[in-house]
């Protein structure tokens, strides 16, 4: 069973929920993988605090062209959809940041001139935290595209019970590429205007996608009820909402988990984690409203 965490914008708590659904899912006997798809900025590491047991770098391929065979025709770079290639009179410049590493240019060349070479884009860290199965990328600094290496981080993940795979914000192509194949989307929000647009962003994409959603409100106080509403019209299950609590923003910033470090958070992730469960199994019946 795969369930992303993802969110319409950074700083929601999507890794709080998702490294506090792992350990607790763990605890209670279930074999759990945490995948952190979050390439270009990672840190469920500093909650799980994983033993690594493998880095190893990640590589995608570019076209590497022989300029004593080139005859600057010019079809490779014409053919390039991506503009990674531009031909000069004199020769042919590669932007390899730009290049999805189709290979179509090594197929169309006249002159066969083009073969591939591999150039590093991150590194894919593999390990344990406790009974959890831990996964994450990082993408080097500069490094333009993610989802090569998403999809390879990916690829890492163990066979488990539930892969919980923390997704990350906004709704561009990282985002697709790290939900496609999922059972269950939780989209993690809070009770602010910006909030709400970015909720409603994400669930179009998710809709979008056919893949079957639930809504946490995150820092739930007395402001829910626009972010209640939307949910209701969409018919969009509310699964939990975690209230807004100082402790609990000090607890994240020294590492904790907060469902083992506040045992009054203990109850809502054990209710939220059998919400999910249950969604999983029954996708066709959405809650509409949920009583913290």
């Amino acid at each position: 069973m795969k369930i992303a965490i993802a969110s319409g914008k950074g700083g929601t708590g999507k890794t709080t929920v998702a490294t506090n659904l792992a350990q607790l899912a763990a605890s209670q006997g279930y074999q759990v993988a945490y995948i952190d798809c979050d390439v270009e900025a990672p840190n469920g590491h500093l909650f799980l605090r994983p033993d690594i047991t493998s880095d190893d770098t990640v590589h995608v391929t570019v076209p590497d062209i022989d300029p004593t065979r080139c005859n600057h025709c010019g079809v490779c770079a014409h053919f390039c959809q991506f503009n990674a290639l531009l031909c000069l009179p004199g020769e042919v410049l590669l932007f390899p940041e730009l290049c999805h590493s189709c290979g179509g240019c090594q197929l169309i060349c006249p002159q066969q001139c083009i073969s591939e070479r591999e150039r590093e884009i991150g590194q894919c860290q593999i390990g344990k935290a406790g009974q959890v199965d831990f996964v994450s990328g990082r993408l080097n600094i500069g490094e333009a595209k993610s989802p090569p290496l998403i999809h390879q981080v990916k690829k890492q993940a163990p066979e488990t019970d539930l892969m919980l795979i923390d997704a990350p914000p906004g709704t561009s192509c990282p985002v697709v590429e790290s939900l496609r194949d999922c059972d269950f989307v939780v989209l993690v929000t809070e009770p602010t205007p910006f909030g709400l647009h970015d909720l409603t962003l994400a669930a179009e994409m998710v809709q979008l996608l056919g893949i079957p959603c639930g809504v946490v409100i995150n820092r739930s106080a007395e402001n829910d009820e626009a972010t209640l509403a939307y949910c209701n019209s969409r018919r969009i299950p509310v699964l939990a909402c975690l209230p807004d609590n100082r402790k609990a923003a000090e607890a994240y910033s020294r590492g904790e988990l907060i469902a083992q470090s506040l045992p009054s958070f203990n109850q809502p992730f054990t209710t939220l984690l059998e919400r999910l469960l249950q969604q999983t199994k029954h996708t066709g019946s959405p809650q509409q409203r949920c009583h913290p």
